[in-house]
């Protein structure tokens, strides 16, 4: 059947029985593929009959499917027009993980981050009623996104505007970490709403039948139906907030999938579908561990098992240390945002179940939560990915900084992360903290560092920013100075360059060094530790010895370290010539990090090739300085 379905109109010219074969081919072909290019299996293999339904009803790419979060949109993309590039996902020019605006006229908005597509989904209904178009909207959103503020703001909206669109909710009781909280609970009890929709179904079907007065005793029994639901059903929040609620629906039945998709194309306002899914249906090593597999390296699909050593990573090396820290200071305590497992924080979860807390995905509230935390005396540790910690950019300024908490906020997976691309590169912390006064922002060089600052962080009463990479370190150094606030560390002296790193690319700095000196060129290299303070003292003394200065970071070179550099040198008329290597002011694409270090110039043998034309150029203009100076008196060709 796969061979049969390049885009949705095929799909349509399927009967049920086609279509069901064409789901397990559909899965077959991402187990295959993603064993080999890793990618977000679980979730993806849960909406198989879903995204098959979607397409068969509705008329796409004239209605609009908007996927919260996007990482489940593998069928999606396989049914329009894509399957045959697979094989690239998550690649460099190849296919995106992720829906792309760019790749296909299909994929209708970009995502990429939890709890967006109502809103999104919203805008572009209010747009179509103003243009008097006549098309559907749809947006998928997973039961872990909407414990996202962002999402119940939508909610609220969307259920007093009368709008007509659709809300599909993809109850698969699981986000990546199992979900918790009020809505979680909420969902729990409307499962159990199966039971009530069948027997009043068949309630409903018997009376009929009764003969003259079937038809008016079905009439006063839906007269009463709502006071019986909700007392089946607890708290019905959907419809008490202005949707009209049909499920739970078997979201791996097509029969009854489509069947639901049609009678909500025909109604007018919200509507919400609420649809159960297992995720990692059809493949049982995903079934019995989803979180494992939701995104997952390459792995051997007969067992299940990863391909390669597990390496021993930065959130590992924080977990850790955090928990030793925990034991002697009864003040710390660790919040995060439904990533307990990727940050690192299972082992800290199960030693001090009390100072823990999961707010599932809501990085808002946690930020928020933490500095009530701080506030009454606590010591709260917050890791997040650095590219969620976006979305906290209000509470660091307003609840934190102003006040000064004691907050240490953990950037995890900070840089180029590769694969996820846009959406998840960690480039953008260091700039937009760096704005923010009272923040304190440090980057390690490697595992032991971080263990020495995170130490640190926990006990300068201060609001902290901690930054990392994802995986393994680059280079272990032996020595490790004391961190003192401000102080950036010495690791090599030299003459005529200046190498100066923060974080991942300290490794890259000293590599280079060592390269260097291979050719008869004396570099210093300097591990700045601190972006905020900045040791200018230390730094301006080793620059102004230097023919040449390199900055060298892991993010965007926009409010970093090679601008703070830049500007230090021109605050103390500091003459000297600056490389800064870092990534300039767009967005990264995917791929993984040595291709993209590679694209942007950032490999070592690149940036030795520009040390080398610098110099070349810097000798070039000191003869010329010269034969400018003597020409005027005469002797420019005696002295050149």
């Amino acid at each position: 059947m796969l061979e049969k379905v390049n885009y949705p109109e095929d799909l349509r010219k399927l009967d049920l029985q086609q279509k069901k074969q064409l789901a397990q081919e559909l899965r077959e072909k991402m187990i295959q593929t993603v064993s080999n290019t890793g990618g977000h299996l679980a979730s993806n293999l849960g909406v198989v009959e879903l995204t098959i339904a979607l397409h068969a009803i509705f008329n796409t790419p004239i209605d609009k499917i908007i996927w919260d979060v996007g990482h489940q949109t593998y069928v999606h993309k396989m049914l329009t027009g894509r399957k045959e590039k697979l094989h690239t996902l998550r690649q460099m020019n190849g296919l995106a993980g992720f829906p792309k605006v760019t790749e296909s006229i299909y994929d209708c908005f970009n995502t990429g981050h939890s709890s967006t597509s109502i809103s999104v989904a919203l805008g572009m209904a209010r747009a179509r009623d103003i243009k008097k178009e006549n098309h559907k909207i749809v947006a998928v959103i997973g039961d872990g996104a909407l414990t996202g503020g962002m999402a119940l703001e939508a909610l609220n909206d969307v259920g007093s505007s009368n709008t007509n669109m659709l809300v599909i909710l993809n109850d698969n009781e699981m986000s990546i970490s199992k979900n918790v909280g009020g809505i979680s609970m909420l969902l729990s009890k409307l499962r159990t709403k199966g039971l009530y929709t069948n027997v009043n179904g068949k309630g409903k079907r018997t009376i009929n039948k009764i003969p003259v007065v079937g038809e008016e005793v079905v009439k006063l029994v839906q007269k009463a139906k709502r006071g019986i639901k909700q007392f089946v059903i607890p708290k019905m929040y959907f419809e008490d907030i202005g949707f009209r609620y049909l499920g739970p629906v078997d979201g791996h039945n097509l029969e009854a999938l489509e069947n639901i998709f049609k009678v909500v194309k025909e109604q007018n306002g919200p509507t919400l579908v609420h649809v159960l899914t297992k995720k990692g249906k059809g493949y049982k090593p995903a079934e019995d561990s989803p979180d494992m597999f939701h995104s997952t390296s390459k792995f051997d699909v007969l067992t299940g098992e990863k391909l390669g050593k597990a390496k021993f990573d930065y959130s590992k090396v924080f977990g850790n240390k955090l928990v030793d820290l925990a034991k002697t200071n009864p003040n710390i305590v660790a919040i995060t945002a439904a990533m307990k497992d990727g940050t690192g924080l299972r082992a800290f979860a199960k030693e001090f179940p009390q100072r823990f807390f999961d707010v599932g995905i809501a990085e808002q509230h946690a930020v928020g939560l933490a500095a009530g935390l701080a506030k009454a005396g606590m010591i709260p540790v917050v890791p997040m990915y650095s590219s969620f910690i976006q979305r906290a950019f209000d509470q660091l300024v307003h609840d934190v900084a102003i006040l000064n908490l004691p907050v240490v906020i953990c950037s995890d997976r900070s840089g180029i992360v590769g694969n996820d691309g846009e959406t998840h590169q960690g480039l953008l912390d260091m700039a937009f903290t760096n704005i923010i006064p009272n923040f304190t922002i440090m980057a390690p060089k490697d595992f032991s560092e971080l263990e020495n600052m995170l130490e640190f962080a926990v006990n300068l009463k201060r609001p902290v920013l901690i930054r990392y990479p994802r995986g393994a370190e680059e280079l272990h150094f032996e020595a490790q100075e004391k961190i003192e606030l401000g102080k950036c560390e010495i690791l090599q002296k030299g003459k005529e360059i200046c190498l100066i790193g923060i974080g991942k690319f300290v490794a890259k700095a000293y590599r280079i060094a060592d390269r260097l000196k291979e050719e008869g060129i004396q570099a210093s290299v300097l591990n700045a530790r601190f972006l905020k303070p900045l040791d200018e003292e230390t730094l301006f003394e080793f620059m102004k010895k230097s023919q040449i200065t390199i900055t060298l970071e892991d993010a965007s070179l926009k409010c970093g370290l090679g601008s703070e550099i830049e500007r230090m040198a021109f605050e103390q008329n500091l003459n000297c010539e600056i490389l800064k290597i870092g990534y300039p002011d767009e967005f990264i694409k995917h791929g993984n990090c040595q291709e993209i270090e590679q694209e942007y110039g950032l490999e070592e043998e690149t940036i030795l090739q520009k040390i080398r034309e610098i110099k070349a150029l810097r000798r070039g203009n000191r003869c010329l300085k010269i034969v400018e100076k003597t020409s005027q008196k005469g002797k420019m060709q005696e002295n050149y």
